[in-house]
């Protein structure tokens, strides 16, 4: 029952929204994400079909979506930011995915074969902070944590990114003692 109503919903919406642009692989807007300025929502509205769609219970893509949110996104933020849109929407394209699919190193050298080298300083730091900020969650639940992302949590090497969410482990965040942790690792 749960995939008919999640279907309809989305025709619904497909049908009040007049378009068809959130819904499919969206190529053409992730192209056109490096060479026009598209509406600010673009991201946001395909990731809310792909959520929708997903959570209806609908098998769906894992990359193309993350890329054309991360695309889209970047082409957003550069209403905001004084980068050139182009280098946004790169940034957004990898470092979108490699928090997602917990790759930081992946995407980064996939990003510098895609959009050159002069942009991998760039693309580096958006997908080191993506993948920070993804905290132990990723798309692919079979991944398993080599090392936890962070000192206040402490996991058992090889757990899987599945196992870790059934455990619902909850990281306390403190700042200033991961600071003088890695102060005092570095000193010894």
């Amino acid at each position: 029952m749960r995939p008919f109503i999640g279907g309809v919903f989305v025709a619904v919406i497909v049908g009040l929204s007049g378009t068809t642009k959130y819904i499919g692989l969206g190529i053409s807007t992730i192209v056109n994400s490096f060479y026009t300025q598209l509406p600010p929502w673009d991201f946001a509205a395909k990731f809310g079909f792909t959520a929708l769609t997903l959570g209806a219970g609908f098998k769906g893509g894992e990359v193309t979506p993350l890329f054309f949110i991360g695309a889209t996104l970047g082409n957003a933020l550069s209403l905001l930011l004084a980068l050139p849109p182009p280098l946004l929407a790169g940034m957004g394209f990898v470092g979108v995915f490699a928090g997602a699919a917990n790759t930081p190193l992946a995407s980064t050298l996939m990003g510098i074969e895609l959009f050159g080298l002069e942009s991998g300083l760039f693309i580096s730091i958006s997908c080191v902070v993506s993948y920070l900020f993804s905290g132990h969650n990723g798309i692919y639940t079979a991944q398993r944590i080599g090392l936890s992302k962070y000192s206040s949590v402490h996991l058992k090497e090889g757990l899987t990114l599945a196992t870790y969410r059934q455990a619902k482990v909850e990281p306390k965040f403190d700042l200033s003692n991961d600071i003088k942790e890695t102060k005092s690792n570095h000193q010894e």
